[in-house]
C-alpha cells in the first residue's frame, strides 16, 4: 500500500474512534501525523456515522434511538430497530449493526441502489477500512465526496481524505444575532423560517441560513447564500467574508485566503475578517499565525460576536504549541 495511503488510512482510525465527538482546538492543532502502519482488520465493531438532519418524524427518531443503542453497545436492539423502516439510513444502521456478516456486501448493493447518497458510501468506507481494504476504502470516501458534496456524509468522508486538516469546515460566524422570534423554534421550524426570510430577504437573511445550512453540514448550499448575499451587500464585511470563508475546501484553501486575505485592507477596523482568517489557519493547524489574527479580532472588536469567539478560541488555545 503506498504511504500517503496508509498515513491517510491511520489519521482516519483517531476520527473514527472520535465518532459523534465535538470536533476541538486539539484535533485542529494536532502538529503531527501518526506513523504509517500496515493496515490490518481490526478488532470490534465499526462506528456508524447517520445524520437525519433536521427531521423530526417518527422514523427518523427511531433511527435516531437505533444509533444511540448502537453506539452504547447494543447492536443487536438496534438491528431490530432499524430493520423495521425502510429509510435508506436505516438499512445502512441495518448492514453495519449485523457486521461482519454481509456488511460490505449490503453496503455495496445499497450504494449501486442509491448511487447519489454519499451516506451509503462513508460507511461502506469505514466498513472497508475495519475490514483492512485501505484502498476500498479511500475510493469509497472519494465516491461520498463526488456523489453528494451537499452532506454531512461527504463532509465526515472528506475528514478522512485530508487528515491534515481539523475535521468540518472553518464555521462563519455571524457579527448579528438571529431574530429573537427564531430562537425559540424547533429545529425544522427554524430552519424553515430562515429559508422563507433569506429568499424574500437581504443580506442579513441569506447569511444566518447559509450559517444554519454550514452547520447542518451542507457547504455547497451554504456557499450559494453566502454568495448571493456578498452580492446584495458589496460593502458588508460580513457579507464580503461570509463569501470567502463558503469558498473554504480542503482541497483548495487557497480559493478561501485569496479572497478573505485582501479583505483586511478594505475593512481594517472588521474583527470579523481577522477572526475568520484566524479560524481558517487553526483549520490549516498554523496555530501561531492563527493566534495572531485571532488577538487581532478582539483586539478590534472585543466586546463583538467576533470577539467575543475569538477570545474563546484563544483560551482553548493557552497552553498549546505553536506550530
Amino acid at each position: 500500500m503506498p504511504q500517503r495511503v496508509r498515513i491517510v488510512l491511520i489519521v482516519a482510525a483517531a476520527a473514527l474512534a472520535a465518532a459523534g465527538a465535538t470536533v476541538g482546538v486539539t484535533l485542529a492543532t494536532r502538529s503531527h501525523v501518526p506513523r504509517p502502519q500496515t493496515l490490518k482488520p481490526r478488532s470490534g465493531f465499526p462506528p456508524l456515522f447517520l445524520d437525519l438532519g433536521v427531521r423530526g418524524d417518527a422514523a427518523a427518531q427511531a433511527i435516531r434511538s437505533a444509533s444511540a443503542l448502537y453506539a452504547r453497545g447494543r447492536r443487536a436492539d438496534a438491528l431490530r430497530v432499524f430493520e423495521r423502516y425502510p429509510d435508506v439510513e436505516a438499512q445502512v444502521g441495518a448492514a453495519v449493526a449485523a457486521w461482519p456478516v454481509g456488511t460490505i456486501d449490503r453496503l455495496r448493493a445499497l450504494a449501486a441502489a442509491h448511487p447519489r447518497r454519499a451516506v451509503v458510501r462513508l460507511n461502506l468506507g469505514i466498513a472497508d477500512y475495519w475490514a483492512g481494504k485501505g484502498p476500498d476504502a479511500l475510493a469509497a470516501w472519494r465516491d461520498a465526496v463526488r456523489v453528494e458534496p451537499d452532506s454531512p456524509a461527504a463532509v465526515s468522508a472528506d475528514n478522512f481524505l485530508h487528515p491534515d486538516f481539523a475535521p468540518s469546515l472553518p464555521p462563519f460566524v455571524p457579527s448579528f444575532p438571529a431574530p429573537p422570534a427564531l430562537r425559540d423554534l424547533p429545529p425544522s421550524r427554524q430552519l424553515d423560517a430562515l429559508a422563507r426570510r433569506a429568499r424574500g430577504g437581504g443580506a442579513r437573511a441569506k447569511l444566518l441560513y447559509g450559517a444554519a445550512l454550514q452547520r447542518l453540514g451542507r457547504p455547497v448550499s451554504a456557499e450559494r447564500e453566502f454568495a448571493a448575499a456578498a452580492r446584495l451587500a458589496p460593502d458588508d464585511p460580513d457579507a464580503q467574508v461570509a463569501a470567502a470563508v463558503g469558498l473554504f475546501s480542503k482541497s483548495h484553501p487557497e480559493r478561501a485566503f485569496g479572497r478573505l486575505g485582501p479583505l483586511t485592507g478594505r475593512f481594517p477596523a472588521a474583527p470579523t475578517v481577522r477572526f475568520h482568517l484566524g479560524v481558517m489557519l487553526l483549520w490549516m493547524r498554523q496555530l501561531k499565525q492563527a493566534r495572531t489574527e485571532l488577538r487581532k479580532a478582539v483586539a478590534e472588536g472585543p466586546r463583538t460576536a467576533p470577539g467575543l469567539e475569538a477570545k474563546r478560541f484563544l483560551d482553548s488555545l493557552a497552553g498549546l504549541g505553536t506550530s
